[in-house]
């Protein structure tokens, strides 16, 4: 065989919570599965500092620590981890073939697709500066580290909404930052927000600057500087967490017309099942996980993805 074409059963293109799990899961059913990590290995958590929602870390722990721990217990059974990209797909047949950015060419009997979503940021430099040290793009994960104290969320959908509620009864006061002057939430949700009294909405505003502190390597967010969108005014608010809830983009653009996606570009996924418009094709965490987005549940649906893997194998 050409040397750079290398073939097996189990192909897991990503390398967060479901990724790695899936790893461990298809080495101990003795697949001997390859991992290709991509362009964040570790996936989102790895810019995440603090995590205290991960079950097994009673005292929390950093969330790159978290993902190495899980990429070690991978690698104790033999999953071959690389670090690298997949650059392009071709699932029109089995046994798939699969290329990296090296070059080489993988054929697999399965793939596990576990890219995961990033998320859409502002684009300001004091927002990436910020990043894990006041900023965060998900309340359910870090909302707990601001409790009693004074928040801001951007973001006018439901997500924002959702999150902005979510904060309400952990926070001291939250403020909703919206660049229009109605809300894009359902109606349902806007009268949450509306009814929620330590929830404070900013209309016709936009962030142009988080400030902060900055001590050796220690950061913290202090407040933010806003832009009234129809007038120019300035105005600052004094904060101690700033979040971003402008939405999620799912890492599914290099199988774009090979799989079946919804039309923001998560892939779709049977119920109840991993399982995806192709055969033999399987989907874990964020990249098919638009509603709950945990680093706990995308771990569980890399556990489904395995155990299908395996059981399509056997059939």
């Amino acid at each position: 065989m050409n040397e750079n074409i290398e073939k097996t059963k189990c192909l897991i293109i990503g390398s967060g919570p479901a990724g790695y799990t899936a790893a461990i899961y298809a080495a101990r059913a003795d697949l001997k599965p390859i991992v290709y990590e991509g362009l964040q290995p570790g996936g989102q958590l790895t810019i995440t500092t603090e995590v205290d929602n991960f079950p097994g870390y009673p005292e929390g722990a950093q969330g790159p620590a978290i993902m190495e721990d899980l990429k070690k217990q991978a690698e104790r059974f033999n999953a071959d981890v690389r670090f690298g990209m997949i650059t392009e797909v071709d699932f029109s047949k089995r046994p798939f073939k699969v290329t990296a950015d090296d070059g080489k060419i993988i054929v697999a009997e399965t793939v596990i697709i576990a890219t995961g979503a990033s998320a859409r940021w502002l684009g300001m430099e004091s927002e990436q500066k910020f990043n894990g040290y006041g900023v965060s793009a998900c309340a359910t994960c870090d909302g707990f580290f601001y409790k009693g104290k004074d928040v801001a969320i951007v973001g006018g959908g439901d997500t924002a909404a959702e999150e902005a509620t979510y904060l309400a009864k952990l926070c001291n006061k939250v403020y909703l930052i919206h660049r229009r002057d109605e809300l894009r939430a359902s109606k349902a949700m806007q009268k949450k927000i509306f009814n929620t009294q330590n929830i404070e909405v900013i209309w016709d505003h936009v962030p142009k600057e988080i400030t902060g502190t900055e001590e050796g390597f220690s950061k913290a967010v202090t407040g933010a500087t806003l832009t009234n969108v129809k007038t120019g005014k300035e105005s600052k608010i004094n904060i101690d967490g700033f979040f971003v809830a402008i939405g999620h983009k799912p890492n599914s653009d290099i199988f774009k017309g090979q799989i079946d996606m919804n039309e923001t570009g998560y892939i779709k996924t049977a119920p109840d099942s991993t399982k995806t418009s192709v055969e033999g094709v399987f989907a874990c965490g964020d990249v098919q996980d638009h509603v709950f987005r945990q680093a706990v549940t995308a771990a569980g649906t890399g556990c489904m993805a395995a155990i299908e893997a395996e059981r399509f194998l056997g059939a």
